[in-house]
């Protein structure tokens, strides 16, 4: 696994040396065409690799450890991201909104987000989650309409967990709440507490909301 890691890590380089070997085999006729194919081969493909396929393997770990400053440097060797063939450009651009939230650069997560989104996604549940943290932003600026639209969204494409679940029902009922509509907003909060989330920032909003929608007639 090591050994593999450091192919992707080094892959450009690795690539541009078998292709320079190659060419002095060549030149210098220590070796002929055919001879020196399986470099020229190898050379090509990592290359080609590199800039369609990109590191992305890479990030898997330091994101799971969080760190976050990793997995910036990891992306920082894609050059080019409109060459990423587009399951990676999508994936690519996820990470990126998801660094740019952490640091609280929203205007740029939205960006990133919405390009990923764009882009579509293989995995439906991952296509979810970049739905439901749109929808989350558009709370935030107070786009309601927008973020009721990118949180069903999210619903119809599922997401990764219940916990992801139940933001995105509590997401509805504040939206409800704010229209008024506080049977729809009750329903939504009852779903929410039925997914049975556990970590403790979803556990908090549930009481928090709580209040208010014991309040509602």
């Amino acid at each position: 696994m090591k050994f593999y890691v450091l192919v992707i890590r080094y892959r450009f380089w690795l690539s541009l040396a078998s292709l320079a070997i190659a060419i002095i085999f060549n030149v210098t006729h220590i070796a002929g065409f055919w001879p020196s194919f399986p470099l020229y081969f190898l050379g090509v493909i990592g290359l080609v690799s590199h800039f369609l396929i990109g590191p992305l393997r890479l990030v898997q770990e330091p994101m799971e450890e969080g760190n976050l400053e990793e997995v910036e440097k990891i992306l920082s060797t894609v050059w080019f991201p409109n060459l990423l063939i587009k399951p990676v450009r999508s994936g690519y651009f996820t990470i990126k909104g998801n660094l740019a939230m952490s640091n609280k650069d929203f205007d740029s997560a939205e960006k990133y987000l919405k390009e990923s989104s764009s882009l579509g996604n293989s995995i439906p549940q991952a296509e979810g989650s970049n739905k439901l943290q749109l929808g989350m932003m558009a709370m935030q600026k107070n786009d309601f309409k927008g973020a009721e639209s990118y949180i069903r969204a999210a619903l119809r494409f599922g997401v990764v967990d219940k916990d992801s679940e139940a933001v995105a029902y509590l997401g509805l009922c504040q939206i409800y709440m704010q229209k008024r509509q506080y049977k729809a907003s009750k329903d939504f909060f009852r779903k929410a507490k039925e997914c049975k989330p556990k970590t403790k920032p979803v556990l908090d909003q549930i009481k928090e909301l709580e209040k208010y929608v014991s309040r509602m007639q």
